[in-house]
């Protein structure tokens, strides 16, 4: 079992930046590749971005590509998603999620999830 605690989010203005962050514990976290995924009202969950066991490897989604940066400390059991340039459309609720294999968008390949933290973007 892996649990996943996502912390961060929050009330921010159009143009701003927040960092999300999600703390591991549980089974060897570096084991795991681990992605963050958001999901709006009304929305399916969609995949923002991944990252690698290592850190070598990312993916990001088209819509926040130059924007989002996804970075993991395997010493600290952490993975953080700096976001930049925040728009309105960002809103939603933010879960980290992790699996064994690779960086994928489905969120059926995650095994594991956290509760979510609401990130809000006025315009």
């Amino acid at each position: 079992q892996v649990q996943l605690v996502e912390s961060g989010g929050g009330l921010v203005q159009a143009g701003g930046s927040l960092r999300l962050s999600c703390a591991a514990s549980g089974r060897t976290f570096s084991n795991y590749v681990m992605g963050w995924f958001r999901q709006a009202p009304g929305k399916e969950r969609e995949f923002v971005a991944g990252i690698s066991r290592s850190g070598g490897s990312t993916r990001y989604v088209d819509s926040v590509k130059g924007r989002f940066s996804i970075s993991r400390d395997n010493a600290k059991n952490t993975v953080a998603l700096h976001m930049n340039s925040l728009k309105p459309e960002d809103t939603a609720l933010y879960y980290c999620a992790a699996q064994r294999v690779l960086i994928t968008t489905l969120p059926s390949d995650y095994n594991y999830w956290g509760q979510g933290t609401q990130v809000t973007v006025s315009s």
